[in-house]
């Protein structure tokens, strides 16, 4: 009997079109609906039994916490059932990343849930969706897929929801895991696996989503040169936001502008965590920031952190708690 696979199509650049081969830009993403995806890789049915489903249809630059907690309450149902032993999501590059965080820690199975896409439309003489759904299904039925937590295949290469970064706006290898490495890659069909991360996910996580209809709101701010975000902080507080992630510069340092303002906004209860704009490494918090309430992103990037954020204040507002949080998954 063949492994029987959910497909969750959420549209992006595997679902474009554009009235030229030659084209790879420009396109309308979120075009074509699942149907037509399944039936230009009828390859996935010699190895798998495919059942398909369409989420949303949309760039997924236009992702919201509406449609990620849709997705990550789709999937709870589909992998609670006997009769489905892992999920394919198909997803826009721009925030894969995220929603792959996201499912990563709130999807409550230990079976395979793989993310792929493409850096091409489906029009394109070069389209790498195709190979990439293909891969996304091979992996997923692979016995050594379990209990990996999410995982985002990606031009023959499979990283960790936890550690995958889009390091490059159009190339066809445009997702890498800069701290941690891949896990694994996948040629012809094959999977090998290599690597793992010891960070906990899914099923050792505290992030019970099914009953949730929003999530906190979160927001992140950018720091630079001559910095005059402070007044953008204090926009977003008064306009509800409840925490803000900040993208620091070098180890997580903020310009003194913004700063202190921060440190005033929470005295307010105002949330603040502090990631980096650089592509690699940790965050440093000096004992100074410790004391006065910051809370360290680690290694997670801005997008990252925000989303680390918002569930951990479904759970709690006490900052040594979120702390812990940031240090655990």
């Amino acid at each position: 009997m063949k492994p029987r696979i959910a497909i969750l199509a959420t549209g992006g650049t595997i679902a474009g079109v554009i009235n030229d081969a030659i084209s790879t830009t420009g396109y309308k993403a979120g075009a074509l609906d699942i149907e037509v995806l399944l039936n230009a890789v009828p390859q996935v049915k010699e190895i798998a039994s495919i059942v398909g489903y369409q989420v949303s249809n949309i760039d997924s630059s236009d992702m919201s916490n509406e449609i990620q907690l849709k997705l990550a309450k789709k999937i709870n149902k589909l992998l609670a059932k006997d009769e489905i032993d892992a999920v394919v999501i198909t997803h826009g590059t721009d925030t894969m990343e995220e929603s792959a965080y996201f499912l990563h820690l709130t999807i409550k199975s230990d079976k395979p849930v793989i993310l792929t896409g493409a850096m091409r439309p489906s029009t394109a003489m070069s389209a790498d969706g195709s190979k990439n759904l293909y891969n996304a299904v091979a992996l997923a039925i692979n016995v050594k897929s379990k209990s990996k937590g999410v995982m985002i295949v990606m031009n023959d290469r499979i990283l960790s929801a936890r550690a995958a970064v889009k390091t490059h706006t159009l190339n066809l290898d445009a997702f890498s895991s800069p701290d941690f490495g891949d896990l694994g890659y996948i040629l012809d069909g094959k999977v090998y696996f290599y690597n793992t991360i010891e960070k906990l996910h899914t099923k050792n996580t505290p992030f019970d989503i099914d009953y949730l209809e929003d999530l906190p709101k979160v927001d992140i701010l950018y720091t630079y040169s001559n910095d005059g975000n402070g007044i953008a902080a204090k926009a977003l507080f008064e306009n509800g936001s409840q925490a803000l992630v900040i993208a620091g510069s070098g180890s997580g340092n903020i310009h003194k502008n913004q700063k202190n303002i921060l440190k005033e906004l929470m005295k307010k209860n105002l949330i603040v965590v502090i990631s980096s704009r650089i592509q690699t490494g940790e965050v440093i918090l000096s004992k100074e920031d410790e004391n006065s309430g910051f809370i360290c992103a680690q290694d997670l990037n801005p997008q990252k952190a925000r989303i680390l954020l918002m569930l951990a204040l479904t759970k709690t507002k006490d900052l040594k708690t979120i702390q812990n949080f940031f240090q655990t998954y």
